[in-house]
């Protein structure tokens, strides 16, 4: 298939200049939603055999027709092909190729035969009849009336889907994240961006400020309007917390948003002052220099130190326990020895009501839980046991024989927040949080919200790890202030030090270069490739071959390629196309869908958190089943089977290869990781030292040492963040 980026000159050869194509889509070979770049397979008019069509489109279906202009190439790679520089598409005009569009899953509930029944009733006014009277479907065998009228709100979408990519084309923009863009606004949407189109940049992830600013320009919007003004400073804010930071340098924000804007930074200085006085803003000065907050994220922070503080000078629910015999208990029931580092720590929750256990791999963390697990049963207490996310709740449970839900589950999350909050508190005497480095300022403050007066707190987690995905540090700024008892639990135990994965991930946390060298019976190798082509190719015969052949283990369900980033020959988009090639190549029970290609067998993650469906981001399941007659497919996340329609599948992406981001809390039996030259701007320690520390059985380094070298020596930089501040007071 060829891939989504221009060919190089040397791999391609003019045919000819320029011509007009038009014809009906008999395949849809591929199609991105993001960028709208599309390989079809096309029943040409004047033209004996199907041709291959390259270009751009928003959107794309079997059956429509196009109109193409462009010229022939000849790909070495791929043969002849039709490269298109403009492309349009419409509705089918033929009775063949109005059956095949129905038939290809586009309606939920159409399918190959339901579309020949309706075909055979309306022919070629079937169109107009669902659009307009889909009622009359109940005329057709099979079809009752609940089935027509979701086929006609099925086509209502679709038609909708084509006017807003209609008018985004009309003011320059394409059809990428067009999907996202109706799930934010509806039919309405086109209302929506004529009145601020600014709004694109603030409510749909990923939509670049420059392209707002096309539409803008498109409806005359003046470069000084107010409303692009207060869209720049917002827009560099969120970025900033996209990035981690709770709030931004007001001198930064404003020469940032300078920039973005073309305008000065005197211009700016009266809008974000007004925005601060509206509220809209939170001004406070940090570390001596005046910084600018979202007002939400400003208040979290306030609140989780105010919280955490009331809690640690509340009385502890253990008071008159000895520690000294809580220790010994606790050994003889588990037949451990505990370090130094783990006996303080028990003793530590022994009397400290609020308590953070930190420590790298290796150190006895889950020791530590399973042996409070235990003496909370003991002494009939009542204990909760949460992680961030599915992965880490599950092996927690494991591992101690407790029950351990995600944050979101253990909090009742819904789309309207959570159900346990001051309210309706959690049941638990001791609350216990493991890979604590995970949260986020919104997350920990729901918690705390929910968290009894009377309950103890336990943190535990990897400090030096990546921190959250979301904004905050909130692991590293409760170590840091002082505020609550603190334990670093340091001593790596005999078993885990005879790990090569353990002794390499302590040495990148140190900054030190690891021992590479070759030992056949080690957990961990480097596998030298010179060049991004060469890295993929072994990747693939290291997860096909070697890998099951070694370890006996599955390539798909077992090990998982961490990547430093999305994008890049050894990025996730372009990896998971690859080897879902490779391991699970679309077949004819496969659902197309813009950019997505899903059948049975996938590895897919859900990228969003979805209450409705008790599913969140980061949580990797298999597709199970797909039913293209009713647009649907349903995933296996563990033992939960959860299902969705067409319009819901931007809410997953193949995670054959998922970043080291998306990764944190997870175990894989095994992990591949691209370290590459071309990833450096991305690849620093803390990633790298939080992707080694991913894999339990076997870890390979692929790719370039000088690349390793550069991640080892970097330190990321710190985070914007208020709440140490907060805690200090």
């Amino acid at each position: 298939m060829p891939k989504p980026s221009a060919l190089a000159a040397s791999d391609q050869e003019a045919l000819s200049l320029s011509e007009h194509l038009v014809g009906s889509i008999e395949r849809v070979t591929f199609h991105n939603d993001e960028t709208g770049f599309c390989v079809l397979r096309v029943k040409a008019r004047g033209h004996r055999k199907p041709v291959v069509v390259v270009g751009h489109a928003p959107s794309v279906a079997i059956g429509e027709v196009i109109e193409a202009s462009g010229g022939w190439l000849h790909d070495r790679n791929h043969g002849v092909q039709f490269r298109a520089h403009a492309l349009a598409t419409s509705a089918p005009t033929t009775a063949e190729d109005l059956q095949r569009f129905l038939g290809s899953g586009l309606l939920r509930g159409v399918g190959p035969a339901v579309a020949q029944r309706l075909i055979a009733s309306f022919g070629a006014r079937i169109l107009d009849v669902i659009e307009k009277k889909p009622h009359e479907l109940t005329r057709v065998q099979g079809i009752g009336m609940a089935k027509a009228l979701g086929i006609g709100e099925a086509w209502t979408e679709h038609r909708a889907l084509k006017d807003i990519a209609a008018f985004l084309n009309a003011h320059g923009i394409g059809g990428f994240l067009l999907t996202r863009i109706y799930r934010a606004y509806g039919v309405g949407a086109i209302d929506i961006i004529k009145a601020n189109p600014y709004r694109l940049v603030l409510d749909i992830p990923g939509f670049e400020f420059a392209l707002a600013d096309q539409v803008a320009l498109r409806l005359d919007v003046e470069p000084t309007a107010e409303m692009r003004l207060q869209a720049g400073l917002a827009h560099v804010l969120s970025e900033a917390v996209k990035e981690g930071h709770s709030g931004l340098g007001a001198d930064e924000l404003l020469r940032q948003a300078s920039r973005l804007l073309d305008v000065t930074e005197a211009e700016l200085g009266p809008v974000l002052d007004a925005q601060c006085a509206a509220g809209q803003l939170v001004a406070d000065g940090l570390s001596g220099r005046r910084s600018i907050f979202l007002k939400s994220l400003y208040g979290a922070e306030m609140f989780i130190a105010q919280r955490l503080k009331d809690l640690a000078r509340g009385e502890h629910p253990w008071a008159g326990l000895d520690a000294a015999q809580v220790i010994a208990e606790a050994e003889a029931a588990i037949g451990v020895t505990y370090s130094p580092s783990q006996r303080e720590a028990l003793a530590a929750a022994c009397r400290s009501k609020v308590l953070v256990v930190t420590g790298g791999p290796g150190v006895g963390k889950t020791t530590l839980i399973r042996s409070l697990t235990r003496l909370c049963a003991q002494h009939e207490r009542t204990i909760a046991l949460c992680a961030p996310t599915g992965r880490a709740a599950k092996r927690l449970s494991e591992s101690t024989g407790f029950p351990a839900r995600t944050v979101h589950r253990l909090l009742e999350a819904s789309e309207g927040g959570f159900r346990r909050n001051a309210k309706t508190p959690l049941d638990c005497d001791l609350l216990v949080v493991d890979e604590a480095s995970m949260l986020d300022i919104r997350l920990t403050a729901a918690l705390l919200r929910a968290l009894p007066d009377e309950a103890s707190l336990l943190l535990v987690g990897d400090v030096d790890q990546l921190p959250s995905i979301g904004p905050g540090q909130i692991l590293s700024d409760i170590i840091a202030s002082g505020a609550v008892t603190v334990v670093q639990l340091k001593e790596v135990f005999r078993q885990e030090r005879e790990s090569r994965i353990i002794t390499v991930a302590h040495a990148i946390n140190r900054g030190l270069m690891p021992d590479l060298s070759h030992r056949p019976d080690s957990d961990l190798f480097f596998v030298e490739a010179d060049t991004p082509s060469d890295a993929v190719a072994k990747m693939t015969i290291l997860m096909r071959d070697r890998i099951p052949r070694r370890s006996g283990l599955d390539p798909v369900r077992d090990v998982q390629v961490l990547c430093a980033m999305n994008r890049g020959r050894l990025g996730t988009n372009m990896l998971n196309g690859e080897l879902q090639q490779v391991f699970n190549p679309p077949g004819p029970e496969s659902l197309h869908r813009a950019g997505w290609i899903y059948g049975p067998g996938d590895k897919v993650m859900q990228v969003r958190n979805d209450y409705e469906r008790d599913v969140y981001n980061g949580e990797v399941g298999i597709v199970r089943e797909v039913r293209r007659d009713h647009g649907e497919l349903t995933v296996a996340f563990d033992e939960r089977l959860v299902a969705y329609t067409l319009k819901e599948l931007d809410e997953l992406a193949l995670a054959y290869a998922v970043t080291i981001h998306k990764a944190q809390g997870s175990e894989y039996p095994a992990v591949i990781i691209p370290v590459a030259l071309q990833q450096a701007s991305m690849l620093g320690r803390k990633l790298l030292y939080t992707g080694v520390t991913r894999g339990s059985r076997l870890v390979i380094l692929l790719g370039s040492r000088a690349a390793l070298a550069q991640a080892v020596a970097s330190e990321e930089e710190p985070r914007l963040s208020r709440l140490r501040n907060w805690l200090e007071t």
